[in-house]
């Protein structure tokens, strides 16, 4: 469903807010919120109305409530003093004032009740949707050192466990043009279980200590939280080691592995790798501009790990990395990462193993997948050209990477 209100559409199934022409990042509570108003235009929406909505009727400040409120305006060219477009109705709620359009139906005036104007667009926009609508579960565990671990369930079918990685957002990735895609193809066929890393998106965003085998106790919990005994992992990019251990520690576990875009040796151990200043370089643009979307930093981040993405889905990126977490972690979880190693795990990996990466990927270089396939027993490469890092729909090789997971997983367990 599409909204059309000032200068601004609100795009329900993409998830996104352009405002002049330009896509405006937005936290999920934001969207619902403008969401939620947009259908009842007109009409008082009242705070325990915007807080079972937007926040599940857990209970929250009127700070929070205030700064999601003022996040909105903002985002939609408003402010407080104006209040042209979201207007306060003091101690009872809040209204969008601004005349809303809804494509395929005729303009809603003030007061007329939000199922009145949409007439068929509902279903139309339905239609549209590939196959049924998918839902996900958001719940929680604990890791073995007490961290708080945020994983998620949807899809149905046979389980496909995906190791948590860098940049990350439960529900940020949900909604996005990034990640959504992928999510829903796994989903029509698996029971898709993922993870927030520690420190990043719902989980604790203050955890313990940070390292390989932290990681590992944190799959352990998901896997063991969900009711997973035997299945298979996917491993993106920095899941990539993690799964690899994890497999090598737990064979009985572990049926298959699909490893894409990652590396066993992280950039500051391997061969050809950083050099010390090429990694301060990162470190300060990080400490300089994370989660500033104009920044100089986060131009080069799409840059480098999607160069060839739409600008709906480069906003869709920035907006998962502004959520995923603070500048601090990011640095910390950099850190980390650029030092892992699994070479010595490789050889004990028992699990039929795919490998899949980008001929130019400019984050981890196929030498890497190469590397990963040559010393896991039997493994296969699948390289795909493309310069992106993260796959995204509008890239051609993006169904041959859904293909190739999909029929790999779909295997009988001797092949």
């Amino acid at each position: 469903m599409r909204y059309s209100f000032a200068d601004c559409v609100l795009d329900t199934g993409a998830h996104r807010v352009v405002r002049g022409g330009v896509d405006v990042p937005v936290e999920p509570q934001v969207f619902d919120l403008l969401r939620l108003l947009a259908e009842n235009a007109g009409q008082l929406v009242s705070k325990d109305h915007l807080i079972d909505v937007v926040w599940g009727g857990r209970i929250v400040s009127e700070a929070t409530i205030s700064a999601r409120i003022n996040a909105a305006r903002k985002a939609v060219g408003d402010d407080g003093k104006r209040q042209a477009i979201i207007r306060t109705i003091t101690r009872r709620g809040f209204e969008m004032v601004a005349e809303v359009v809804t494509e395929g139906s005729a303009t809603r005036e003030a007061g007329q009740p939000a199922g009145d104007a949409r007439g068929d667009a509902g279903c139309e926009a339905g239609a549209e949707q590939e196959g049924p609508e998918q839902r996900q579960t958001i719940r929680f565990t604990t890791s073995r050192d007490g961290t708080g671990i945020a994983y998620a369930i949807s899809g149905e079918g046979p389980p496909l466990l995906r190791a948590g990685h860098f940049l990350s957002h439960l529900e940020v990735d949900w909604q996005g043009s990034v990640f959504r895609p992928f999510l829903h193809a796994l989903g029509r066929v698996h029971r898709l279980v993922r993870y927030d890393m520690r420190g990043m998106g719902l989980s604790d965003s203050t955890p313990g200590a940070l390292d390989l085998e932290r990681y590992c106790d944190d799959l352990l919990a998901v896997a063991d939280a969900a009711g997973l005994e035997r299945f298979p992992i996917l491993g993106i990019s920095q899941g990539v080691p993690v799964a690899v251990r994890f497999a090598a520690m737990h064979p009985e576990r572990v049926s298959r592995l699909v490893l894409y875009g990652g590396f066993a040796q992280g950039r500051m151990v391997r061969e050809g790798g950083a050099t010390a200043e090429e990694a301060e370089a990162m470190l300060t643009m990080i400490k300089a501009g994370w989660g500033k979307p104009d920044s100089a930093f986060m131009a080069a981040f799409t840059a480098i790990f999607c160069p060839d993405a739409t600008p709906e889905e480069r906003a869709s990126l920035v907006a998962t990395q502004q959520a995923s977490a603070t500048p601090e972690m990011a640095l910390q979880l950099r850190q980390v990462l650029d030092r892992m190693d699994v070479t010595e795990w490789l050889p004990q990996v028992s699990a039929p193993t795919l490998v899949i990466h980008a001929s130019n990927d400019a984050v981890n270089p196929l030498s890497q997948g190469r590397f990963l396939a040559s010393r896991i027993a039997n493994a296969e490469l699948k390289v795909l050209e493309t310069n992106n890092h993260i796959f995204v729909q509008s890239c051609p090789s993006w169904a041959e990477f859904v293909a190739a997971t999909l029929a790999f997983l779909e295997r009988s367990p001797d092949r």
